[in-house]
């Protein structure tokens, strides 16, 4: 059989299942397995050495679709090698104006200084490493608006693929403990001062544990208790 005996729409439609299976095995050996980074990246490459031998093993069995397999197979592992290797190794770094804590009028002040509205304290935590070295300050604010936001001060972690920002229902000390939270949005950077607002109705009595997810290999980076 030649390549032209294998019409175009189904030449695109092998690739696209190609690239379909690769990436959706990327995911579930490196992010559903298991939580152990290294684990996953080792799952990882197994799983893309296994789809590499079945691909050259289909374009050897058929003939005319070896360019839609190969073809697939080798744009999808260099745009992911690419996605991973540049959220690794190239920092993204933000300087945000953040809201500060208002301090309280001082003694003496006039009665309208004093019931002046500020920005309120609720609560305060340093960062410390979890799966990755990280520090900063997060702060949880009630802003004299009557908004909550959340911000990081002073903030650096390793960069990663498909970070997230969570706050968590107790310590987070290890994967196994981030399992009731609320998703705040993408990490805006590894680096810098930066600003989340908070949803409204957010309970910070339980949800108290600031956490940087990996959500791509399902690994906690780095967690701020509040307090």
């Amino acid at each position: 059989m030649s390549r032209r005996d294998v019409a175009w729409p189904l030449q695109l439609a092998v690739a696209v299942v190609v690239v379909v299976v690769v990436v959706a095995g990327i995911w579930v050996s490196g992010g559903v397995i298991t939580n152990d980074f290294g684990l996953s990246m080792a799952l990882t490459a197994v799983w893309m050495g296994i789809a590499a031998v079945a691909c050259l093993a289909i374009a050897w069995r058929r003939p005319a679709l070896r360019v839609p397999v190969l073809g697939a197979y080798l744009l999808t592992a260099v745009v992911v090698g690419a996605y991973l290797g540049r959220s690794t190794l190239i920092d993204d770094e933000v300087n945000e104006r953040v809201v500060k804590v208002t301090p309280p009028a001082p003694d003496g002040a006039s009665r309208d200084a004093a019931e002046r509205p500020r920005n309120v304290l609720l609560g305060r935590g340093s960062f410390e490493s979890v799966a990755h070295p990280a520090e900063g300050t997060a702060t949880t604010i009630r802003t004299a608006a009557g908004a909550r936001v959340l911000t990081l001060t002073n903030f650096e972690v390793d960069n990663g693929p498909d970070l997230r920002l969570y706050l968590v229902a107790g310590p987070a000390r290890d994967e196994s403990e981030v399992d009731d939270f609320e998703d705040l949005g993408a990490l805006k950077g590894n680096k810098g001062n930066q600003q989340y607002e908070l949803p409204r109705g957010l309970d910070l009595e339980r949800y108290s544990t600031v956490v940087i997810w990996c959500r791509a290999f399902s690994v906690n980076f780095a967690r701020a208790p509040l307090t």
